[in-house]
């Protein structure tokens, strides 16, 4: 086995999380290593839709990480050489009765106090946003602050920054073990191939970070929850905005391990409409389920009509990294020195990613983080 020199930083993951801790830490003039068992974004990130999301978050820590992180993605987009398809487009939910309004017009008031923005937009304006939507609707709420990004490409962009900033890439090389010193902390990453020396670990492995914590002796529950995606061929632009149904943000705050489907439509640039949002705990199922996928069909006719008429080329699927609490795990593990975590994102990783990265880069380089902390605790699950 080959020994390699010592980095400050190693981080296990390259999709978007792994890749942005990688592009902070560089930036802060860390000396970093990237591993990952397969290629780049070839987890969660690589099945992802690439939403940027402040709509669908209650006040409190995670929305605080997405408002951290929209102004990131806006500094990145201007910042990273290539494109990565930055999408400043907006988000728009509608309510399908009276009831659903009312919900979504409490919801929106909570959010506009802890600082986003909101529109609420009548029935009879829908058609103002979204020419093609179906008639009938109670009406919406637009959020001009959501927007999207080609999560694959955002996530071998920042790889590549880290790259020019001095970060080495290993890729095709699965983490086999995390030794440690006499005083319990962590020293190095083993691959198949190498052992990395290192003075901080970074877990961003994604639906498999619980099990790169264990291999430190660190307990961390996270799940695989799995999403359908459906991509059509495409179309004259239809959908301008993101459009969701109000019943999304329900789906995506509860604990069911059931299958529970609701209406996510998206027009993107280069032409196809993205159809979800499916959730499932299922394990790493990755079995092809024709009930899902008609479900997701027919929501999305149900908001767009049109659609009906516009084939779908294909369907894929991924695991969100679900943790019981719908927060992610994101500082020091008290428990392994050395050991940090970035993982547990559950379907909000891309838009999260950058708030993440620069956090842990503050917590390396020890400076006081931009954001307290606390709640994302790695130790706060009991084993």
């Amino acid at each position: 086995m080959l020994t390699r020199p010592s980095h400050d930083v190693v981080v296990i993951g390259a999709g978007v999380v792994g890749a942005a801790c990688a592009f902070y830490a560089a930036r802060a003039g860390l000396s970093v290593a990237v591993v990952d068992r397969g290629p780049v974004s070839g987890g969660t990130t690589g099945a992802g839709e690439g939403n940027l999301l402040l709509s669908d978050k209650a006040p409190g820590p995670e929305l605080d990480l997405a408002r951290l992180s929209a102004g990131l993605w806006t500094e990145l987009a201007e910042e990273l050489p290539e494109s990565i398809e930055y999408e400043a487009k907006g988000g728009l939910v509608v309510a399908g009765d009276p009831a659903g309004q009312a919900a979504l017009r409490a919801f929106a008031d909570d959010q506009r106090a802890a600082g986003v923005t909101a529109h609420e937009v009548a029935a009879d304006r829908l058609h103002d946003f979204e020419p093609h939507l179906a008639p009938g609707l109670a009406g919406g709420f637009h959020y001009p602050q959501d927007a999207q990004v080609q999560p694959a490409l955002a996530a071998a962009h920042l790889l590549r920054a880290a790259r020019r900033a001095g970060a080495v890439v290993h890729l095709g090389e699965g983490v086999t073990g995390l030794p440690t010193g006499r005083d319990g902390a962590l020293r190095a990453v083993r691959t198949e191939r190498r052992e990395l020396a290192a003075r901080a670990v970074v877990n961003a492995a994604g639906t498999w970070g619980g099990e790169v914590a264990a291999l430190a002796g660190a307990h961390l529950p996270v799940l695989p929850r799995r999403g359908f995606v459906l991509v059509t061929e495409p179309p004259p632009r239809l959908v301008l905005d993101l459009v969701y149904a109000a019943d999304y943000v329900a789906d995506v705050a509860s604990g069911s391990a059931a299958l529970q489907t609701s209406g996510v439509v998206e027009g993107t640039p280069s032409g196809p409409v993205l159809i979800g949002a499916s959730r499932e705990r299922v394990g790493f199922d990755r079995t092809l389920s024709l009930e899902v996928l008609r479900r997701l069909a027919g929501q999305a006719a149900a908001l767009f009509p049109v659609l009906a008429d516009v084939r779908v080329l294909r369907a894929y699927r991924g695991f969100r990294p679900y943790l019981p609490d719908h927060l992610p795990a994101i500082g020091a593990d008290p428990r392994v020195p050395g050991l940090y975590h970035a993982c547990g994102h559950e379907g909000a990783g891309i838009g999260l990613a950058p708030a993440t990265g620069r956090l842990l880069s503050e917590l390396l380089t020890g400076k006081e983080p931009a954001l307290d902390l606390a709640p994302f605790a790695p130790d706060r699950f009991v084993a």
